[in-house]
């Protein structure tokens, strides 16, 4: 990460505009599927899962994932192996108990070689389950929240524990991400300031993907504004248990509507779709 942090620094130095984002967990998210090598995954899902039936080619799919290498990003070897890799979230009901769990708990508990309970996961679930990777580290994490071109993301989607969204589980980061960072790492650890954390889960994303009337509290943008509790705000998502809102968040207004009151949701709606500055309406068809 540092020799990633100064090369972009280089790069902004010289005139590129180029900055970067990050979420506060050690841990990537992608489909199970990102386990296998390139090759296993050309020709799309159907494929896929006729290769994962072949014996033959599971024995060449075993020996390729336990070695290391420069040809592919072997995420599955990165991440420990199958200690290192946590199941978040299934298509197929039926595979629900082994949401939260690891592939190495699987294994034991369906009495299974690693790299067959992820195979036969996949196939169970027609390549639609999701896996958090354990790939990153702390103090990479780190580095990289303090660099001064870098914002805050959550790289997710919405998520909630009722209605549509409700159901699968996901990444914690849908759920705490910047309570997380409020509460670890500003009040508790004291590794940004609250003014600086801020701009970068606010004004600087907004400005970056050009939305001028937001991202900051100023008369005559978009009334977009979070109330919180700096002595409580704290994520309560973990990995295991994903699907928990956090703490110290009182007040939500979206648009001027309020969408959150002490603590609780409302049922204003608010929202709005956001068009960036490129962004052309499709001509009118007859």
């Amino acid at each position: 990460m540092p020799r990633v942090l100064e090369r972009i620094k280089r790069a902004r130095a010289s005139g590129i505009d180029v900055t970067a984002d990050i979420y506060p967990y050690i841990a990537g998210s992608t489909a199970l599927s990102a386990s296998l090598p390139p090759w296993a995954l050309e020709g799309g899902t159907d494929k896929m899962l006729s290769r994962l039936r072949d014996p033959s080619l599971r024995q060449r799919l075993k020996k390729e994932i336990s070695a290391e290498t420069m040809d592919w990003e072997n995420i599955y070897l990165g991440s420990g192996g199958p200690e290192g890799v946590l199941v978040s979230s299934v298509a197929n009901r039926e595979l629900e108990p082994l949401q939260g769990k690891r592939i190495s708990e699987i294994a034991v508990l369906q009495k299974k070689d690693p790299l067959d309970a992820l195979f036969d996961l996949i196939l169970a679930d027609e390549g639609q389950t999701g896996a958090i990777y354990f790939m990153m580290s702390e103090a990479d994490m780190r580095a990289a929240m303090q660099a001064p071109f870098v914002s805050f993301c959550t790289d997710s989607g919405a998520s909630a524990t009722d209605g549509p969204l409700a159901g699968s589980k996901s990444h914690p980061r849908g759920w705490g991400t910047y309570p997380r960072i409020l509460g670890r790492y500003v009040r508790d650890e004291r590794l940004l300031s609250l003014e600086s954390a801020i701009n970068k889960m606010t004004g600087a994303p907004a400005a970056r993907v050009g939305l001028t009337d937001r991202g900051l509290l100023r008369e005559g943008m978009f009334a977009d504004i979070t109330i919180f509790n700096p002595r409580t705000v704290i994520d309560r998502a973990t990995f295991e248990s994903p699907n928990q809102y956090p703490v110290g968040i009182e007040y939500v207004l979206i648009n001027g509507g309020l969408s959150v009151d002490k603590a609780q949701r409302t049922p204003a709606l608010a929202g709005r779709v956001l068009r960036g500055p490129g962004y052309k309406k499709p001509a009118a068809t007859p």
